[in-house]
């Protein structure tokens, strides 16, 4: 191959590698809901593809391919230990009022609490759908599932968001009604 086509490819392949790196941090912290964690994932990610990345046959499936190889590092990472929650990694810097900012953290806080209740293999595939976009064949090759496995984990992650999410808003909404009384 000609030297210099193959350093486009590189510069080309590096530029797309950099491009996906917020997308695979948002997923990484979805799945892991932890930033540290979530960090060294996309690191791993990266630096696999990188050493990989003549494996590529496809550049239009780079991104696929990118999620399939960060599914695998989480894999791993959870074969390798127990990941544990830290609560104090929400950063509270708003330029709105305090109570606005308190109002769309407790959204966000429910949402990601409700989240990390999911099984992990419906909290993967929700965050890949739900959040990137991924159609459903893309999901089942990234975490090498069948495409049934990706729909009836879906199906069972949303049913399971919108009973956890309901169920904590009417009891959120018989507080507010509470503290008006007193």
């Amino acid at each position: 191959m000609n030297p210099l086509k193959l350093y486009c490819l590189n510069k080309e392949f590096k530029h797309q590698l950099t491009n996906s790196r917020a997308r695979l941090f948002r997923v990484a912290f979805s799945w892991s809901h932890q930033s540290d964690v979530a960090d060294d994932l996309v690191q791993e990610t990266m630096a696999k593809a990188i050493k990989y990345a003549r494996q590529l046959r496809d550049k239009n499936a780079m991104e696929s391919w990118l999620f399939g190889i960060m599914a695998n590092c989480w894999r791993d990472y959870l074969r390798k230990q127990k990941p544990m929650d830290d609560i104090d990694d929400d950063l509270l810097s708003h330029n709105d009022t305090p109570e606005q900012h308190y109002e769309r953290q407790d959204i966000v806080d429910l949402i990601q609490n409700t989240m990390s209740e999911l099984p992990i293999g419906q909290r993967q595939v929700l965050s890949l759908v739900e959040l990137e976009g991924f159609s459903y064949s893309e999901v089942a090759e990234i975490l090498s599932i069948p495409v049934g496995t990706v729909m009836s984990r879906l199906s069972r992650a949303r049913k399971q968001m919108a009973e956890k999410l309901l169920t904590q808003a009417q009891a959120k909404d018989h507080i507010k009604t509470l503290r008006r009384v007193v």
